[in-house]
This record gives structure tokens, sequence and C-alpha cells, in this order.
């Protein structure tokens, strides 16, 4: 399921005590609804602290920073790519509908490959497909919706 670059990534930001939450394909994945994707999504909490943790993260990985700073980690809207797909990480600091504390309140701790990571709970990544807009995003909100409604979604393996 993860390649060895985005395990090496987790496992950096998980030693540099990175605040993060696990979006995208792979935490819909963790309630049991894989889709193809072409990337990881890992959305970073935007303050000073974390984002010195963060760019200790991505030195630790390797990442070639370019024009990266602080500042940018430390203000919603900063997209980070690293890589090209199907193997490119997406480093984030906004999710749209979400605010980063009350999501990181109300995620999961799950265990994913033997690395413990936090998804967002099943209500907001809900709430985060619909406000994304997009229609591949509406209709995993609409599959989320139709499994949540119908208790067919499976419980993320926690920790």
């Amino acid at each position: 399921m993860l390649n060895e670059d985005y395990k090496d990534m987790l496992h950096a930001l998980s030693d540099e005590k990175v605040r993060f939450l696990l979006v995208g394909a792979y935490a819909l994945a963790a309630y049991g609804y894989p889709r193809a994707t072409m990337d990881i999504d890992i959305w970073v909490m935007p303050s000073p602290q974390n984002a010195d943790a963060v760019l200790r993260a991505l030195r630790r990985f390797g990442a070639s920073l370019h024009n990266l700073t602080k500042e940018d980690l430390e203000k919603d809207g900063t997209v980070f790519q690293i890589g090209v797909a199907p193997r490119r990480i997406d480093i984030i600091t906004a999710a749209s509908g979400l605010q980063f504390e009350e999501t990181y309140v109300r995620s999961l701790s799950v265990n994913i490959e033997g690395i413990e990571v936090h998804i967002p709970s099943l209500d907001d990544l809900i709430r985060n497909k619909r406000a994304s807009g997009r229609t591949k995003d509406l209709a995993d909100a609409e599959t989320l919706e139709s499994l949540k409604n119908s208790e067919q979604i499976a419980a993320p393996d926690k920790e």
C-alpha cells in the first residue's frame, strides 16, 4: 500500500514530532474505501513550532526545499510537492472545510503498515470532500456517506 518514499516521509514526520493528519485517498483506505491515487496527502498544522519540525523532517527525508520557508508552513494555503505522480508527496497546510486543531482533536490514531498516523474522523473526511467541490471528491463523499448510513464502513485499525 505505502511505497518506501511514503513510509520514509511518515517516519521522518513522526520522528520530528510533527503534528499532521493523513488525508485524501490514504485516509479513505483506512476506512475500508480504497481508491486509486497518484499521491499521498499530508496536512500539517500551520504553526511556528510545527513549521520548524516539518522543515527538519523534510531535510531528514532529503527533500529539495527550493524556496519553501518556515513562514510558508505557518500559514494556511501552502502546498509543497515532492516528486512526481504516481509517487508524489503533497504537504499541505489547509484542507477544505476544516480547521486543523478541531479536526485533530476529533481524529483517529491508526496504524498503517506499522506507522502510527492520525486521520480525520469520518464526518470530517466527508465534510472535507464535500467542501473541495471536485467531482472525484464529491463522489468520495457520497460513497462514504452511503457506507456510513448502511454501517458498512470499516473501523480503522487503531494503534
